[in-house]
C-alpha cells in the first residue's frame, strides 16, 4: 500500500494498481493528449516498417504477433523516448493497442501508466542496469490491453498485477538482438496479463507496490497529475540510442558552423566532456558492428565526423568496421561528469583536435528532445526515410489501419 498524489492533491493510502487502474480509466484525453497520440502512432508504425526485411522478424518467430511487431517497431532503435522513465513507450504501448483495437484511448491509458511507472522506478532502477522500458513495459501494455478489452477497474488492478513476473529486462541486452526481443516479451506479457484478468483469475494487486520497492522504486514518486505522458516524449532523429541524439548532433553543428569540410584524416584527437548519466546505456567502446554502434559514444563522433548525414547506413556493419571510423573510435578520450540524472542532464562539450586547428562543439538539448520538438519537415523526412521501398504512404497509418498494416507488412524476411 502507497499514497498516490491525485488531482486536487488529495491523497488516499490505496494498492498502486488500484489507483493506477481507476486513473487509466477515468482518463479523458485532451487535444494535446491526442495529438501525442497520433505521432506517436505515425512515428512507431513507419519505424516498424522499417524492419520488415529484419532478421529480428525470423528469430522472433515464436513471439506472439504482437511481440513480432514491438520487437520490430525497436530493432533499429528509431522510436519514441520518455524521457523522466528513460523507457521507449510507444514502442510497446503502440502494437498493443494495435492489435487490439484499442486505438488512442487504450494507447494513451497505457501510455501514461507506462510513463508513471517508469518514473517512479526512476535513475536510481535505470543506472543499476534494468532496462525500464521492459520493466515498465509489461505494466504499460496490461493498462493497454485492459482498457482496449473493456476490463473494469478490478479487473485491471488484477491485470497490472498478472504482468509483474515479465517485468525485467536489462541493459547487458543493448547491442544484441535481446533487447528488441526484450521488447516483445513485454508487449505479448501485457496482452495476456489482461486476458487472465478477464478469464477471472485472481491476484494480489499489492504485488506490484512489493515488486516497485523490491527493484528500487520510490512510491512517493507516483503522480496522477498532469498530462496523459507527463514530459511528453523525444523523438529520434538518428536510427540510435537516445544517448547519441546530442554528441552527433554537437558535431554536426559545429562542423556546419566551421563552414569548410573537415578532412577525417586531419582529425588527431577528440575530447569528450559530458555528465556520466547521458553514457549510462553506451556500453560499446569499441564496436565491431552495428547494433553496437547504436550504443557507443566513440563512434557517434566518428559517423559524425565521416559522414554527410546519419541514417541507416551510417549504422551498418560495413560501416562501423571502416578502418578510418575505427581510427577516430580510437581516438576518443571521455571525461565523464556528475550532473543529473538524466540521459539529457546538463550538456556535451567535444574538442575536435586537428592538424588545423581546434573545433569546439557544445549542446544542452538536440533535435528532437521535448524542450526542441521535432518540426513537421523533420518529422515527416523520418518518416519518408522509413517508409522508401516499402509501398507504404504516410497516409496509410491510421488506428483503424495499423494493426492490419503491421500484419501486412512485418511477414518475416
Amino acid at each position: 500500500m502507497t499514497e498516490l498524489t491525485s488531482a486536487g492533491d488529495a491523497r488516499k493510502a490505496r494498492p498502486v494498481a488500484e489507483a493506477l487502474a481507476e486513473w487509466a480509466l477515468a482518463l479523458v484525453p485532451s487535444h494535446e493528449d491526442l495529438a501525442l497520440a497520433d505521432r506517436a502512432l505515425l512515428d512507431t508504425v513507419a519505424v516498424g516498417v522499417t524492419a520488415r526485411r529484419h532478421h529480428i522478424l525470423r528469430v522472433g518467430a515464436s513471439l506472439a504477433e504482437v511481440g513480432r511487431w514491438a520487437a520490430a517497431c525497436h530493432v533499429i532503435d528509431f522510436d519514441d523516448l520518455h524521457m523522466p522513465s528513460t523507457a521507449h513507450i510507444s514502442t510497446v504501448c503502440i502494437p498493443v493497442a494495435l492489435a487490439t483495437g484499442g486505438g488512442s484511448a487504450a494507447y494513451l491509458a497505457g501510455a501514461g501508466v507506462m510513463a508513471r511507472v517508469g518514473t517512479a522506478l526512476g535513475w536510481r532502477h535505470y543506472s543499476s542496469g534494468w532496462h525500464a522500458t521492459t520493466t515498465s513495459g509489461a505494466l504499460g501494455a496490461a493498462v493497454t490491453a485492459a482498457v482496449a478489452l473493456g476490463l473494469d477497474a478490478d479487473q485491471t488492478a488484477r491485470a497490472i498485477a498478472l504482468a509483474v513476473p515479465a517485468a525485467g529486462g536489462v541493459q547487458r541486452a543493448f547491442g544484441t538482438d535481446a533487447k528488441a526481443l526484450q521488447i516483445g516479451l513485454a508487449a505479448e506479457a501485457g496482452i495476456r496479463a489482461a486476458e487472465f484478468a478477464q478469464a477471472g483469475a485472481s491476484a494480489d494487486i499489492s504485488a506490484v507496490d512489493a515488486w516497485l520497492r523490491l527493484v528500487g522504486g520510490d512510491l512517493d514518486l507516483l503522480d496522477l497529475d498532469g498530462p496523459a505522458v507527463p514530459g511528453g516524449l523525444a523523438i529520434k532523429i538518428y536510427p540510435a540510442c537516445y544517448a547519441l541524439q546530442r554528441p552527433i548532433s554537437a558535431v554536426r553543428s559545429a562542423l556546419d558552423l566551421a563552414g569548410a569540410p573537415l578532412d577525417p584524416a586531419t582529425v588527431r584527437r577528440v575530447r569528450v566532456r559530458t555528465p556520466a548519466a547521458s553514457v549510462q546505456p553506451l556500453i560499446h567502446h569499441r564496436p565491431q558492428d552495428g547494433l553496437q554502434g547504436k550504443f557507443s559514444l566513440e563512434y557517434a563522433v566518428a559517423t559524425a565526423i565521416l559522414d554527410d548525414r546519419q541514417g541507416f547506413e551510417a549504422f551498418s556493419d560495413e560501416a562501423v568496421r571502416r578502418p578510418e571510423a575505427q581510427r577516430l573510435v580510437g581516438l576518443v578520450e571521455t571525461t565523464l561528469v556528475d550532473q543529473g540524472d538524466s540521459l539529457l542532464s546538463g550538456r556535451v562539450e567535444l574538442e575536435l583536435h586537428t592538424a588545423g586547428g581546434l573545433i569546439h562543439a557544445s549542446l544542452e538539448h538536440p533535435p528532437g528532445s521535448p524542450q526542441r520538438p521535432p518540426t513537421e519537415d523533420e518529422l515527416g523526412q523520418k518518416v519518408a526515410l522509413c517508409l522508401a521501398g516499402s509501398g507504404v504512404n504516410r497516409s496509410d497509418i491510421s488506428w483503424a489501419g495499423g494493426g492490419e498494416l503491421l500484419r501486412r507488412t512485418l511477414t518475416g524476411p
